[in-house]
């Protein structure tokens, strides 16, 4: 298979004549692992890079804000977008004909990259500038798709538009359905690839893995973050400050003989549960040890990751209710981690049983699979 960037030389009369900026970290190279940062630089005249979350090499945890600078190995400028606006400005874009995104999704709602494109390509619209799309895998394959409709009332940088929680869409694919679907309306080309087969799990491309963020360092993190990121909203620790983030769930309250049995009792597919004590290094109860579970998806084709997290967090809340917190909202009046992560007030306010829940996300399911095949390359 291509990536979309291999295939840059068919597409070199595009950029023609045009000062071209990048959106990119260390995720964005081509088949042979060349930077897709160095093979613009000397394809195209690339004039600037737009940095994400987690800066252009990657180097930076969750939630750092970070300024402009100066890239040390191009020596090119790198615009900041991981700040309040979380956008291009004017002035930036006037430097610029044509702006570049090539940065590999981990295939949620809310991994913070897919927005990151979407409201370049707002910015774009606003200020007449062209947007292109070098496309990647869906990591977690193209097929499979699970979740309930984001209510828009929960809009944020972890979930802006009413998409399901594992989508199953390239970054092109999203392009194109936030441009059409939601009417940004930009003048936009997607480079697609060539040759994916959408079964394909990202470790059966070929292609090396790199972190897409420092918190995904494997394929199976990448798996398991459509099942326990929610867990972002809640006083359990996701398994950050671990070898193991998203794998490891647990909090100082949990018994992790009992979790173990309420959780694999549940019979839930392609999933299992062992106990596990762990104690993170750095964010939730850091220097703390915490009980509860290590995940092992044992059957990824049959697993439902959106399913499992629900799932997990129900029986978490009922088996220690004097314990289990939902954390409250960074500033006051706005809603909270949780409401953001799960794009919805079910599992807030508590409203349904898990069987309940279930059906909410299997009907939201079928709806969003109507219309994502309008969008769909390959």
């Amino acid at each position: 298979m291509k990536l979309g960037i291999d295939c840059i030389d068919q597409h070199l009369d595009y950029f023609k004549g045009k000062r071209v900026g990048l959106i990119t970290n260390p995720t964005g190279m081509n088949s042979d692992h060349i930077s897709t940062i160095d093979v613009l630089k000397d394809k195209v005249n690339l004039v600037c890079l737009f940095s994400p979350e987690h800066g252009v090499r990657g180097h930076m945890q969750a939630g750092v804000r970070f300024d402009s600078y100066i890239d040390e190995e191009t020596g090119i400028i790198v615009y900041s977008l991981y700040t309040k606006d979380k956008r291009p400005t004017k002035e930036m874009l006037d430097t610029i004909d044509v702006l570049c995104i090539d940065i590999q999704d981990a295939g949620s709602r809310f991994y913070t990259y897919i927005y990151t494109m979407a409201y370049a390509m707002m910015a774009c619209k606003e200020h007449s500038k062209e947007f292109v799309v070098f496309d990647r895998p869906n990591p977690v394959n193209g097929v499979d798709v699970e979740g309930n409709i984001l209510d828009i009332e929960y809009r944020s940088f972890v979930g802006y538009y009413p998409i399901v929680q594992r989508h199953g869409m390239t970054m092109g694919e999203l392009a194109k359905m936030f441009n059409e679907e939601f009417e940004i309306g930009c003048q936009l080309y997607v480079v697609p690839m060539e040759g994916w087969n959408r079964n394909q799990y990202y470790d059966e491309t070929g292609l090396l893995w790199a972190m897409p963020s420092p918190n995904l360092p494997t394929i199976t993190t990448a798996i398991l973050y459509n099942a326990t990121c929610i867990f972002e909203g809640t006083n359990v620790s996701e398994g950050r400050g671990t070898t193991a983030p998203f794998e490891y769930i647990g909090a100082p309250y949990i018994s992790p003989k009992d979790l173990e049995k309420a959780l694999n009792q549940l019979c839930l597919p392609g999933v299992y549960f062992r106990r596990q004590y762990f104690t993170p290094t750095f964010s939730k109860h850091e220097k703390e040890v915490c009980g509860g579970v290590q995940v092992h998806v044992i059957d990824r084709e049959s697993f439902l990751p959106v399913h499992t997290g629900w799932a997990m967090l129900e029986v978490i809340r009922t088996m220690y209710p004097n314990d289990f917190k939902v954390l409250p909202p960074y500033k006051e009046g706005n809603h909270c981690m949780l409401q953001f992560n799960t794009g919805c007030n079910y599992i807030m306010e508590h409203q349904y049983t898990l069987e309940e829940q279930f059906h909410i996300l299997d009907s939201d399911t079928q709806k969003f699979k109507e219309t994502r095949k309008k969008y769909l390359i390959y």
